[in-house]
């Protein structure tokens, strides 16, 4: 068997090795090499979309018009795939549903998410991105790009209005934004993929394949698995059948996203192993983490520019508590490597919310109503901050801006 890594030893993932048996958690030496074949694979129907849409510049508009379902007097999404053998393959792809996906059971995990409302935010940011920073060789290509250093404040508000946009009820319907966004985030991977794959000192035996099946799969847990078990430790509950239908519409995510079907995982049971396999053999942090970790920090410290001595207490507090939260997940010696700031104040008074909200989730789940009340109030709140976002940073939905990047 393979040693239990860090993430599991240390933090809130101890108690997922301790509730759920760490013996149940392991994996062989045979699972870990199935796991690292996936290192060495991409994304064939993105990759070989990315190389057409590169040949001209009129591809790209294609693309456009078959993925929204926009017809012209000229052409339609139908004559443009017949025309393009990698279009027509990559549309065909991403419109051909799996026979697993349950549309009720895609609406109910949405409303789940959606309940949480804006402190979801919170584990996505320092739990998923934060803990996705100890990958070391999935952190090669964000360095490569410059963009996560560069423009690290807008690009974590850009991942949380990506992931609103994909978690919303109704999101997963073939016209609508939810899909729009998974299916452009693979392209994006793609065109990084290209723009990796083309330079001389890549290191393919240290790095394995830019944006593998793999790190695509790791992303996915973060942002789905991770998510779930983050919401929890700051005191939301959910019952079993919630937490399984959040985790098959990210499955659904997941395979717009290209990841591949084995690595998919079917219920939480493979979801926890599959992170166990991942904490194993991809979070091995080095300096780039630290580097990326720092970014991530200094733009939590940007709420307080211009605000005078009022904007510096705000931006300290605002450090602390997200530091806080990434450390009582992430553990000790991870957070150490990371050089997250460390106040215990700041993680007693998490902790304390914590309780707060455990309490009066416990109380939502006896009133009837409530829980209702709460998917409509989450909703609202959501709604509002993605408004917001796009009228202070001019959000790119098209996500142009980072193919330019790559």
């Amino acid at each position: 068997m393979v040693d239990d890594p860090v993430l599991f030893r240390q933090g809130g993932f101890r108690l997922v090795a301790r509730l759920r048996g760490v013996e149940d958690l392991r994996a062989d030496e045979g699972q870990v090499s199935r796991l690292r074949e996936f290192a060495q694979r991409q994304d064939g129907p993105a990759d070989r979309l990315v190389e057409w849409l590169a040949r001209e510049p009129g591809n790209r508009e294609r693309f456009e018009r078959a993925l929204s379902g926009e017809a012209t007097e000229a052409t339609t999404a139908t004559t443009a795939t017949d025309e393009a053998p990698e279009l027509r393959e990559f549309m065909a792809v991403v419109e051909a549903t799996p026979y697993w996906v349950d549309r009720r059971r895609l609406e109910k995990g949405a409303r789940a998410i959606t309940r949480a409302g804006l402190l979801g935010l919170f584990p996505l940011g320092d739990m998923s991105l934060m803990g996705g920073y100890l990958a070391s060789r999935a952190t090669k290509a964000l360095v490569g790009t410059g963009e996560i250093e560069r423009r690290a404040t807008k690009r974590l508000v850009e991942t949380a209005a990506w992931w609103i946009d994909v978690t919303t009820p109704g999101a997963m319907d073939r016209h609508s934004s939810g899909f729009r966004a998974a299916v452009d985030i693979r392209v994006v991977h793609a065109h990084v993929r290209r723009a990796m794959n083309s330079r001389e000192d890549w290191d393919y035996e240290r790095w394995d394949r830019p944006v593998n099946q793999v790190q695509t799969a790791g992303t996915l847990l973060l942002f789905s698995l991770v998510y779930v078990f983050g919401t929890q430790l700051l005191g939301l509950r959910y019952s079993e059948q919630e937490r399984a239908d959040i985790l098959h519409l990210w499955r659904y995510i997941g395979w717009l996203m290209g990841v591949d079907e084995e690595l998919l995982p079917a219920d939480e049971d493979d979801a926890w192993r599959l992170l166990w396999l991942l904490a194993a053999t991809e979070f091995i942090p080095d300096d780039d983490s630290k580097r990326l970790a720092k970014a991530l920090v200094e733009s939590h410290a940007a709420i307080g520019e211009g605000r005078g001595a009022a904007g510096k207490v705000l931006a300290h507090v605002n450090v602390q508590v997200h530091s806080a939260i990434s450390r009582l997940v992430l553990g000790k010696e991870n957070a150490d490597f990371l050089e997250l700031p460390d106040d215990p104040v700041a993680q007693a008074a998490v902790v304390a919310v914590a309780g707060v909200n455990f309490a009066a989730e416990t109380a939502r789940r006896f009133i009837p109503g409530a829980t209702a009340v709460q998917e409509l109030l989450g909703g609202v709140g959501r709604r509002r901050y993605l408004k917001r976002l796009h009228e202070v940073f001019k959000l790119d939905t098209t996500l142009r801006q980072h193919v330019r990047a790559a």
